[in-house]
């Protein structure tokens, strides 16, 4: 896995930054190249088009109207937004959020942002399949006519593109990563208890910092909700975090929480309810599991039988 790297584009211009995501992405499993995004990032993108395999984006940096010059042009790509968790969506259905600080979960997101890319079919406009991700909706789960994907929207765009060639961006992800993709070759090397001390402590501190997110908009802003806890299980499935740790944070957050309401004179028993965002995080945690099982596998006989 660590000789498949892959090339992101940047579209970052904080340099501090710039400075984060070349720290974190300094393994040698990904080939990082700055695309100045006041320039003209769409026609450096477009012309490039066959190096680059995804995109790193700082949401503040990039207006709206390069995302829709990349979507005309069909320039769909994997894509990591760093920006604040708050249920928008930049780019299309596929992308995943990450706050600015919390960089240590960058290389696992980029993972999660091409496993959903490819089980999304957005690499290949015709096969574009707007369902449900491996593991959560970033949309808001009410489904309505205003909240079709974004990802339908791209797929249209791009159906339509003037492109003028067809771009199978999918094949070539596919090609490099293995017929299966990142999603069912894990890289060890990145789980959390072989990281060394320092990385697993900056790890689980992001991952405390995720969970956090995911509970403050539990129940108040499902949207932001959905991706920060994305953002907690895609790092926690690809680290291979133990479902030990896992209920640890919860229940730390817990009580916190506790008791910060109770130094305020305020009761904390609607904290029980918050059992549920537990819940839901094992629930996507257990499909991400179910689905990293690789389809039709040839059982093998017993050795009696064999």
């Amino acid at each position: 896995m660590p000789k498949s790297a892959l090339t992101v584009a940047s579209l970052v211009r904080d340099p501090t930054m710039q400075a984060g995501v070349s720290r974190w992405l300094a393994a040698g499993r990904y080939t990082l190249v700055s695309v100045d995004p006041l320039a003209d990032p769409v026609a450096d993108l477009d012309r490039l088009r066959e190096e680059f395999d995804a995109l790193l984006i700082e949401a503040d940096a990039v207006d709206g109207s390069v995302l829709s010059g990349l979507t005309e042009r069909g320039l769909v790509l994997p894509a990591v937004v760093i920006g604040e968790v708050n249920g928008e969506v930049s780019f299309h259905e596929a992308e995943v959020r990450l706050q600015a600080d919390q960089l240590e979960q960058l290389s696992y997101c980029l993972d999660a942002a091409v496993s959903r890319f490819l089980r999304q079919g957005l690499g290949n406009p015709a096969e574009a399949n707007p369902g449900p991700g491996f593991a959560v909706s970033v949309s808001p789960p009410t489904g309505g006519q205003d909240d079709q994907p974004s990802a339908a929207k791209a797929g249209a765009a791009v159906a339509t593109s003037e492109a003028p060639r067809p771009w199978r961006l999918d094949g070539r992800l596919k090609e490099r990563l293995g017929l299966l993709g990142v999603f069912y070759k894990r890289d060890p090397s990145r789980f959390l208890r072989n990281l060394p001390k320092g990385e697993q402590d900056d790890l689980l501190r992001s991952l405390e910092r995720s969970y956090r997110d995911l509970l403050i908009h539990y129940f108040r802003n499902p949207s932001a909700a959905n991706q920060a806890l994305e953002s907690f299980v895609n790092t926690a499935f690809f680290s291979d975090l133990s479902i030990t740790t896992t209920v640890q944070i919860h229940m730390d957050l817990i009580d916190l929480f506790s008791k910060r309401l109770q130094l305020e004179g305020h009761k904390s028993d609607f904290l029980q309810d918050y059992r549920l965002a537990l819940l839901d995080v094992m629930a996507h945690l257990c499909e991400m599991y179910r689905r990293s099982i690789p389809p039709d596998v040839p059982l093998m006989p017993f050795a009696s039988e064999a």
